[in-house]
């Protein structure tokens, strides 16, 4: 079984609550179709009834009838979300009438909807900016206990299936924050390891921290945020295995790291890579996908404390199927 059949096949077996904020989006309502023929998730899609139901149509869809359809400007719980969000962001000034204003915005009724235990995860994107999906994700739902950062994960289906996880790797960040603190890339290391178990399956998560000098090969500052980085994760989540600092080739083949980190249980063997930067994250990543014919599926956001993904506005039907079945195993993980 492929990695994404398995992680369909994990939310199918503990359907989740996802809401879909761009309910009049024509993949994503393609996507939600399939989905709910599939039985992957219960699926909450926002915007107007009619209009929904006459793109549905239209497009032939079959199966969107099975989806609860909310719209923003007119259900039952508008106020009570109102209120909700007037709540938490009372200390940043808002009132009640500002709020009123910003429940009828899809982005910001979906975070309420999982804030106030009415929905488990929420996927947009096709039509907004990463911005706007982020918002109201970390105004309303924050993040998650022990973290302030949100970062995205990779998970890298590699044919060389000598290193990794049987070839798949999870990778971090490569897609939100461009220079993390020496905290933040603690925290990133933490959460892509959470990532690669309630997403990719591996259940021995080897956490490998890159840089361009392996145990001090060389000396620089930038070694030594990563190496105390490592230490600040070790802290943070004194489950993770983690080791640092690491270059690529001593964190997965075992006869280097064996050579240049003796000792290491990490240095050969590591599943889960954290790059120094997101510059060198999404460059790597890239170009493996290019140059190695690796497949890359995510970015995967995390740290937040209830999940929420953005995906890109070029995403296909099939990513927008995926991404949800991910939302799910990571709303999933949550609940642990």
């Amino acid at each position: 079984m492929s990695l994404i059949n398995e992680i369909v096949a994990r939310a199918k077996a503990n359907r989740q609550r996802i809401v879909l904020p761009e309910g009049t989006e024509e993949r994503t309502l393609k996507a939600a179709d399939q989905l709910l023929a599939d039985e992957v998730a219960d699926l909450i899609l926002l915007g107007n009834p009619e209009e929904i139901k006459q793109l549905a149509a239209g497009l032939n869809l079959a199966n969107i009838g099975k989806a609860t359809i909310i719209d923003p400007e007119n259900h039952p719980k508008k106020e009570v979300y109102a209120e909700l969000l007037c709540e938490l962001r009372k200390k940043k000034g808002m009132t009640l009438e500002e709020a009123r204003k910003l429940v009828v915005n899809p982005l910001y009724l979906g975070c309420l909807i999982i804030k106030a235990g009415d929905a488990d995860g929420q996927l947009a994107g096709a039509r907004n900016t990463t911005g706007d999906v982020l918002r109201p994700a970390l105004q309303i739902i924050k993040t998650a206990p022990g973290i302030t950062c949100v970062s995205g994960a990779m998970l890298l289906i590699t044919k060389t299936t000598q290193y990794g996880e049987n070839g798949l790797l999870v990778i971090a960040d490569v897609a939100v924050t461009p220079v993390p603190t020496v905290q933040e890339l603690s925290q990133i290391a933490v959460c892509a390891a959470r990532t690669a178990k309630a997403v990719a399956g591996i259940e021995d998560p080897k956490v490998a921290m890159l840089s361009f000098s392996t145990k001090g090969s060389a000396k620089h500052e930038l070694v030594d945020k990563v190496v105390e980085a490592t230490r600040l994760a070790k802290e943070l989540d004194p489950s993770v295995k983690i080791d640092g600092e690491l270059q690529a080739d001593a964190a997965l083949v075992p006869a280097i790291g064996a050579s240049k980190a003796p000792g290491s249980e990490i240095a050969g063997h590591a599943n889960v890579l954290i790059f120094p930067s997101l510059e060198v994250g999404n460059i790597a990543y890239k170009m493996v996908e290019r140059l190695g014919g690796a497949d890359a599926v995510g970015p995967i956001l995390q740290g937040i404390a209830s999940p929420v993904n953005d995906l890109s506005r070029g995403c296909s039907v099939d990513d927008i199927y995926k991404m949800v079945a991910i939302t799910a195993n990571q709303a999933i993980a949550a609940k642990k």
